[in-house]
């Protein structure tokens, strides 16, 4: 390891992010002894981010652009303070390269990549031309400097239909837009650009094969400033809405040994390519014939790591502030060890059943579940507020097992015992997925919740408890019942029927009286 004399001193840290993850920050800083630093905007002058923090800084109005992505208050607010470093966590700044550069002009340790890392692999154009140099396969495409419309659409014509249009200096779903056949093109393209441009002040569109029955997989990667570098595993983020994750889990239930190897070699390339430091996630798209595909390079913490940290029992966040430190890897590439299986559910602030409406208001209920082989990484609680100006996730689980099965049973026993109240939440869509056939046997692609779990499916979450208790509320109050409509309900010989309608399902629940009682079913 680096004599301590060489050794960057980290004593505080600002966090220039909100939510979960400036919570997840605090708690890796609180156990190295370090001390953080919060900052806030006016409308989580409450949150728990801010709570949880030894200090917090006002940087502005609850507008994002005046406050969470106003560099120059972030770093003010750094050197106010006195933080020796700042994390980005993800989202927000956290792949912006002028941050990096804003820190190292203010004497600030970046707890990240460089910004020329970032630069490099943020230009999504640029990306694909430098990986491919390094020969990691890419998705036939374009990503060229001819940009008008009618030059695209030939392009696409060129590649073949459907297209995947992407907006080639963002990332995160936005300026995505997938296009089946020559007739949407223009408009498409035109959205996408418009889109892009909001987004990220850059209009420029690439253009990639779309891929039918693909699967998201991604690797980690960690690397230290000596030339240090090794790769965590994958992940399996197939389980998304509109190209944003909703269930991880590792290992992937689509990669046998084989193309693991040759999946983590291309992503330690792509790492090589820009000699990359701290921890990163290189992004690959899977086809169904097992060929893999470079699709991106996330410049960050990305929201799922905890998954890796349940199987390699690694602190990644521990092991960033020690790479920006200037501290080498303690480990090799074979020293690091896999076990089990780990799945992750985001939960939203959503209506699933009503579009995935945001749901903001006053959160009056907030407890999580607990149990073996249970995590959880909550950016709220009791009596905050939900508001649509921000992400509105607000919390993760996630668990482990000795296998899949057992990671499943026991996020299915979590999501059953997760309590909210006062917003609504996808916790139904979450319990509907996991449920689902098709993510039992490990088969979701990245169009299986968008395809094939529609909303009315979401009464597969309805449990024969649920359904129970119903039909007992029916009987008792004999009227209907909001989210239940009962029709009926019948008597006839000391049995009864109950209709329940939940979403687009209806289910006919039949009870009969016990011998002998009036009251009992």
């Amino acid at each position: 390891m680096t004599a301590d004399k060489e050794l960057r001193q980290i004593k505080r840290v600002l966090i220039a992010n909100r939510g979960e993850i400036a919570v997840r920050v605090e708690r890796t800083c609180r156990a190295l002894g370090i001390e953080t630093v919060a900052v806030f905007s006016d409308a989580d002058a409450r949150a728990l981010h801010v709570l949880e923090a030894d200090l917090a800084v006002h940087i502005g109005p609850t507008r994002l652009a005046d406050s969470y992505l106003n560099i120059e208050a972030i770093i003010n607010a750094a050197v106010e303070s006195d933080a020796d470093a700042l994390h980005p966590g993800y989202g927000l700044l956290s792949e912006n390269p002028d941050l990096p550069d804003a820190c190292e002009s203010a004497g600030i340790i970046f707890i990240g990549p460089s910004a020329a890392a970032m630069r490099a692999m943020g230009d999504k154009s640029a990306a694909r031309k430098l990986v491919g140099k390094h020969g990691v396969p890419t998705i036939p495409g374009y990503e060229g400097k001819e940009q008008d419309p009618a030059a695209l659409a030939k392009r696409a014509a060129k590649i073949g239909y459907p297209v995947m249009i992407k907006a080639s200096a963002g990332g995160g779903g936005r300026g995505m837009r997938l296009v089946e056949d020559e007739a949407k093109f223009e408009k498409a393209a035109e959205s996408a650009r418009r889109e892009a441009e909001r987004s990220f002040g850059d209009g420029r569109l690439i253009l990639e094969r779309a891929i039918r029955g693909g699967r998201h997989v991604e690797i980690q990667v960690l690397g230290d400033e000596h030339g240090g570098l090794v790769h965590l595993g994958e992940r399996d983020c197939s389980v998304q809405r509109r190209h944003q994750k909703v269930i991880e889990e590792s290992p992937s239930p689509a990669v046998d040994d084989d193309l693991r190897r040759r999946m983590c070699e291309s992503a330690l390339a792509v790492a090589r390519s820009v000699d990359y430091t701290g921890a990163g996630t290189v992004e690959f798209m899977l086809d169904a014939a097992g060929e893999f595909y470079f699709l991106e390079m996330n410049t960050r913490l990305q929201v799922e790591h905890g998954v890796t940290e349940l199987r390699t029992g690694l602190d990644i966040v521990r092991r960033q502030i020690a790479i920006a430190r200037g501290e080498k890897l303690p480990f090799t590439q074979d020293d690091i060890e896999f076990e089990g299986h780990a799945i992750e559910c985001r939960i939203y602030a959503e209506d699933p059943l009503k579009g995935y409406l945001p749901s903001p208001g006053r959160v009056a209920r907030f407890d999580v579940p607990e149990g073996e082989g249970i995590r959880n990484d909550v950016g709220t609680y009791a009596g905050d507020e939900i508001t649509t100006d921000y992400d509105p996730m607000m919390a993760k689980v996630l668990t482990w097992g000795r296998d899949r099965d057992q990671a499943i049973e026991r996020m299915q026993y979590a999501l059953s015992n997760y309590r909210v109240a006062g917003v609504r939440t996808n916790l139904p869509l979450l319990r509907a997925v996991l449920a689902d056939p098709v993510v039992r046997t490990g088969g979701a692609t990245t169009h299986f919740l968008d395809e094939q779990l529609v909303p009315g499916t979401l009464a597969m979450a309805v449990t024969p408890h649920v359904l129970i208790a119903a039909f007992g509320f029916c009987l008792i109050s004999g009227r209907d019942a909001d989210p239940w409509l009962a029709l009926g309900p019948l008597r006839a010989g000391g049995a009864a029927r109950v209709n329940i309608k939940h979403g687009d399902r209806l289910y006919a629940v039949e009870g009969q009286r016990v011998a002998g009682s009036s009251n009992k079913w």
